[in-house]
């Protein structure tokens, strides 16, 4: 499975939305300076985040995004999921012959197992210190 420009630039203006939760609506045009992306391609991505209620929008000179809920109870399954489709490692997996089929659903469900239990909130507190600690996973 690959995640496209559009999930990890999906990701990345959620995580900078967790780091600043509370703190009021952020601008996109901030997003994109401070992680060197466009802005008119972080605009896009953000309407379908908007459009499935992970973020809310704030109209006028203060406006910008926030998120519509708490960073801990937004996984990164959530995010992956309006951005890119079901997470699904090979299409046609129920064409496959048993043993490959039983495989491709291993895979999946590791994926979507570290994707469901890594939160934005878990990934907006993370250093480079803590590398060993937070993250362990198992696929």
């Amino acid at each position: 499975m690959k995640i496209s420009t559009k999930g990890r630039y999906g990701l990345t203006i959620m995580i900078e939305l967790a780091k600043q939760y509370g703190q009021g609506p952020i601008p996109l045009r901030q997003i994109a300076a401070d992680n060197h992306l466009s802005e008119a391609y972080l605009e896009q991505l953000v309407s379908p985040l908007r459009n499935s209620g992970l973020v809310k929008s704030v109209r006028g000179a203060y406006g910008g995004y926030m998120l519509s809920k708490p960073p801990h109870l937004i996984s990164t399954a959530d995010v992956i999921k309006v951005l890119e489709g079901p997470i699904q490692p090979v299409e046609g997996i129920e064409n496959e012959a048993p043993p490959q089929r039983e495989l491709w659903m291993r895979i999946r469900d590791a994926v979507k197992t570290v994707l469901d239990t890594t939160s934005l909130e878990d990934l907006a507190k993370y250093t480079d210190e803590n590398t060993d600690e937070n993250f362990m996973f198992y696929i």
